[in-house]
């Protein structure tokens, strides 16, 4: 049965992801290549078609879903800058020495892109790649075959940028469906590792084991959301005219609602899993929380598919029939001075109820039984979406020794230069261009990012090299080796991003095949052999150098804890302002959803240079310890302002708005005060220490039955501590980091303690 069952979950997801985006895409550039080489095959010959395949192979890596606007400037650089440069080293093939001059200087310019971050990485790729493929040519005769092979080059890029602008635009609906279905899905995975939580002790072990996995798994989930999200704003945010796009984009921002009540369900959940009397409505609360989960992925297969989707059951009657004990007893008294575990249950089950409004809000959106909030969609167009231009800043701010960017093109350089130099001892000096591939693709700005790309690079060219050979073995016509490299090249773009292993694979097959063509027909007979050793050289070239001028992550971690506390700083400030409340399309309600927006993608670039110092040496980590424990007290911040944010917004006819006007003014006040700026003295508040510690006794009515004032007073109370602490974290950060003390390997089991204070 289980068994059964693991084929079926396998069976699906295989399923969302052939109907994803990354497929499309593949799917696209496939099709170009084959469209504009095939057409040339026709035209000009097979010369002329291997060589404008390069030109379209270039400009590929640029090429994934994107906003119809500035689709062209995002496609245009990467033929621009290769052009000249492929024809540079045409020229330049029959004199090594020159020719390596050329390399590096080229290497260099090109890997200095990367300052403009994931814009930048596509083209620093798609220039060294035609660096390389002009390598793998044959030396031209003259200056007038160079030419021609430029041109056709040049031709096949040109006619691949205009076609992939077109396809991106004729693509555009279907994106926007399959982005917001992969953010749904991405949702459904975080609402099925919380509910992972909601179980009760004498079920899941010690408390002091168990909570910290489960932490950092939603730390890095929430981390990957941030990112993906960004992307569903760049498109489904585009241009919403159409009922249709209005539906999608009013679907996102449900979805950021969501994410929200989903961090706000992490609160309290400490204290009722040690209480042996809720472990039932834990159970049932974690049950309704999974089915919840399943409706929302059911819900994005519904869009993959292009089915109507069903409705969702409204699970607000089973919320309601869950039993939940009175602690307090007959004739218990009606005011507290501290929260009971059953006010703190019913509490935990009101907010479950919330994220099943959501869904079943997404779902009405969904089937068209709703219309979205066009206030929202209107005052979130253009101002959550990524710009499309490119600017001279980031190329300007990267001349300073210490700039990751800067160290990684020169460390790039200095790889490309010793590959060079062993290509050209080699026996087979003729393949050198290999070794240089494989240098270029493995090394990366990290060591994290490098080790995976050298494991999977290595296995994947040895497939790649069988496979290959036995394609070569059929003697196969040119055009059915065209045909193999617009399969391989569908391949290896659709999981470039998520199963490098696979784009390993085809791309092997698909350098092979095209350095084949470029050569006219070259004898294969030493591929295997040569190819591997290649292979092993390259990587541990890229390997090596990755400890030569090294882009620690403990040298940006500074920044980034700098950039979190900012953020969110700046977060409470704007959460706790009544005034944002009052209309959507006011100023401090678009300052507020910015701000949000910064403090998760501050916490999520953290968390993930946190995850990429875990392959670092020992000797050069950051202080892990303190750096989990910061993370995790952002997080419970957020889940804080969050729960008070639902109060003011979904229950604000039972709050009293003129006691808490003070409160809220005050705690955003203490809150900037504590960790508008990064620390320069040490903690002081002991390490491990609960922020509850903290705060004073509230008296607590039932807030089913009263008004809830109090009890925002008191997560107003318990944000204001974890920001003491927020700030005590960064300070065990920053002082070893500027004295210059290695880090610690290993986490503390301090994070369980983290986890009380919500």
């Amino acid at each position: 049965m289980q068994a059964q069952r693991a084929v079926v979950t396998r069976g699906r997801a295989a399923m969302r992801f052939a109907l994803g985006h990354y497929i499309t895409s593949g799917l696209s550039v496939a099709f170009g290549l084959l469209l504009i080489s095939g057409g040339i095959h026709l035209w000009l010959g097979p010369l002329a078609a291997s060589a404008a395949s390069v030109g379209v192979l270039v400009s590929t890596p640029p090429d994934f879903p994107a906003p119809r606007r500035g689709k062209f400037l995002q496609m245009l650089p990467a033929p621009l800058i290769g052009l000249p440069l492929f024809f540079c080293v045409q020229l330049l093939h029959a004199m090594p020495l020159e020719l390596g001059l050329l390399l590096v200087p080229a290497t260099f310019l090109a890997f200095l892109a990367m300052a403009w971050g994931k814009r930048g990485i596509p083209i620093a790729i798609s220039v060294m790649l035609s660096v390389i493929f002009s390598v793998a040519t044959p030396a031209p005769l003259d200056t007038a075959e160079a030419l021609q092979r430029a041109w056709h080059y040049g031709l096949g890029a040109g006619l691949y940028v205009v076609y992939a602008t077109l396809a991106n635009l004729a693509l555009n609906g279907r994106y926007r469906v399959q982005v917001m279905a992969d953010l749904l899905l991405s949702v459904a995975a975080l609402m099925r590792t919380q509910a992972r939580q909601f179980t009760p002790l004498d079920e899941s072990g010690d408390v002091r084991e168990t909570p910290a996995p489960l932490l950092g798994q939603l730390l890095r989930e929430q981390a990957a959301l941030a990112d993906l999200l960004q992307a569903t704003r760049d498109i489904v945010l585009e241009s919403p005219r159409t009922p249709r796009r209005q539906r999608l984009a009013g679907m996102l921002m449900t979805v950021l609602e969501l994410r929200d009540l989903l961090l706000a369900s992490e609160l309290d959940l400490d204290a009722l899993r040690a209480h042996p009397g809720h472990a039932r409505a834990l159970r049932e609360l974690r049950r309704v929380l999974e089915q919840v989960a399943r409706d929302t992925a059911a819900l994005a297969d519904s869009l993959l598919l292009g089915r109507h989707p069903a409705a969702v059951v409204d699970r607000r009657p089973e919320l309601m029939a869950i039993h939940i004990d009175d602690d307090r007893g007959a004739g218990g008294p009606s005011v507290l001075t501290g929260p009971t575990p059953e006010l703190l249950a019913r509490g935990l089950a009101s907010r479950v109820g919330h994220i099943n409004d959501e869904l079943l809000h997404l779902s009405g959106l969904a089937r068209g039984d709703l219309q979205p909030d066009l206030a929202v969609v209107r005052a979130s167009w253009q101002m959550f979406v990524s710009p499309t231009r490119w600017s001279v800043r980031p190329f300007l701010a990267l001349w300073r020794w210490d700039a990751p960017p800067l160290r990684h093109a020169i460390r790039a350089s200095l790889a490309i230069a010793v590959g060079y130099c062993v290509a050209l001892a080699m026996p087979w000096g003729s393949h050198e261009y290999w070794i240089l591939l494989t240098i270029v693709v493995v090394l990366r700005g990290s060591l994290a990012q490098t080790l995976e790309r050298r494991n999977h690079r290595v296995a994947g060219t040895l497939f790649g090299c069988v496979l290959t050979l036995l394609i070569l073995s059929t003697h196969p016509s040119p055009l059915a080796l065209l045909t193999t490299i617009t399969v391989a090249q569908g391949i290896a773009h659709s999981f470039a991003v998520r199963r490098y292993m696979v784009t390993a694979v085809a791309a092997t097959v698909l350098g092979l095949v095209q350095a084949h063509m470029l050569n006219n027909g070259v004898s294969t007979t030493f591929t295997l052999f040569e190819r591997i050793s290649d292979t092993l050289i390259g990587a541990s070239i890229a390997w090596a150098f990755c400890y030569v001028l090294p882009s620690w992550e403990r040298t940006q971690i500074p920044a980034l804890v700098a950039r979190v506390l900012k953020a969110q700083a700046r977060h409470a400030k704007l959460a706790l302002g009544l005034g944002q409340f009052s209309e959507v399309e006011t100023s401090p309600e678009l300052e507020w959803r910015l701000a949000r927006r910064e403090a998760f993608d501050s916490l999520s670039a953290l968390v993930q240079a946190t995850q990429r110092s875990l392959s670092e040496p020992r000797a050069v980590r950051p202080p892990l310890a303190p750096l989990e424990h910061l993370q995790a007290h952002s997080y419970q911040l957020l889940a804080q302002l969050s729960a008070v944010k639902s109060m003011l917004v979904l229950r604000r006819d039972r709050l009293n708005l003129g006691e808490i006007e003070g409160p809220l003014a005050r705690t955003a006040q203490r809150i900037e005060d504590s960790i508008s700026q990064a620390p320069i003295s040490g903690p002081a508040v002991p390490e491990g220490a609960p922020a509850s510690a903290l705060t004073g006794q509230i008296p607590l009515p039932d807030p089913f039955d009263n008004d809830i004032t109090p009890w925002l007073l008191r997560r107003l109370d318990l944000a204001t501590g974890i920001a003491a602490q927020l700030r005590d974290d960064a300070a065990r950060i920053l002082q070893p980091l500027a004295e210059g003390t290695p880090g610690s390997d290993t986490a503390s089991s301090g994070a369980s303690t983290t986890r009380s204070t919500i």
